[in-house]
């Protein structure tokens, strides 16, 4: 039996900027994240519209032991690995 289907939400909001939507769309990620069935190493981000056109918005560098960097992508920071609280 197949495991469960990957779904994709699309939640409109502003911001001044490119800069200032991947933050927030970062944070809105982070906190999503807590929850087991959201995966915010795979978020992205897209002017409303041009959907078509997705930013990455964490590294997710496949990192020792398993592990994914979590840190924004493009950091200029060695990658890491962010506890999380699940």
């Amino acid at each position: 039996m197949a495991g469960p289907s990957r779904f994709v939400v699309h939640v409109p909001f502003t911001a001044p900027d490119r800069a200032e939507a991947r933050q927030y769309a970062r944070m809105l990620a982070r906190v999503l994240g807590r929850l087991p069935e959201v995966d915010p190493a795979e978020a992205t981000v897209s002017p409303e519209d041009d959907q078509s056109v997705h930013s990455r918005l964490f590294c997710d560098r496949l990192l020792s032991g398993g592990h994914r960097c979590a840190l924004r992508a493009e950091h200029e920071a060695p990658c890491a690995v962010v506890e999380s609280d699940r």
